[in-house]
């Protein structure tokens, strides 16, 4: 049976209709290229100073357990929480509560210009920026590690995190 012209037209615009929406949800789902980046202002620390702070309070939160979605010491945090709790408490700054999402609006930084306080992040579940922590020197990050976890501190260079390692960020300018 042939199809009319009209019935010809309706499916390409629906298919035309998904792909863009397609195009749009995954476009959500990743951290941005190097050409949007440069066009794009980061959200950033009033003062540079507090990246001591914030350290400091992420060492406070050592032992603290592991909750999926958790942004609260009280009732457990995840990677993303733990960095947005820790960020808003000390600054104020408001920090996306999602790790690909904080890569998208802080500056990438090389590895080698660490500096404790700046932003660690990994592809732990085959997807960029799917784990977070935060640097605090030395070599060394603190992280909500996983269910069952607890916050705590590791090496980048250990076998897990230095074959996982997906880019450094920073809150100062």
């Amino acid at each position: 049976m042939a199809q009319s012209p009209s019935g010809s037209k309706a499916e390409c615009l629906r298919a035309l209709a998904l792909a863009f929406a397609l195009v749009l949800l995954g476009a959500c789902s990743v951290a941005p290229t190097g050409r949007d980046r440069a066009a794009r202002s980061y959200l950033h620390l009033a003062d540079p100073n507090q990246t001591s702070d914030i350290v400091v309070y992420a060492l406070g939160l050592v032992d603290t357990g592991y909750r999926f979605g958790g942004s609260n010491p009280e009732a457990g945090l995840d990677c993303s929480g733990m960095v947005s709790h820790v960020v808003q408490s000390v600054s104020g700054l408001r920090l996306p509560h999602n790790a690909a999402q904080i890569a998208g609006v802080t500056r990438p930084i090389p590895r080698g210009a660490l500096r404790p306080g700046d932003l660690v992040f990994f592809n732990t579940m085959n997807r960029p920026y799917s784990h977070m922590g935060l640097y605090i020197g030395d070599g060394r990050f603190i992280h909500a590690p996983s269910a069952k976890g607890r916050v705590r501190i590791e090496k980048l260079d250990s076998a897990y995190f230095a074959s996982r390692f997906d880019g450094a960020r920073t809150l100062t300018n």
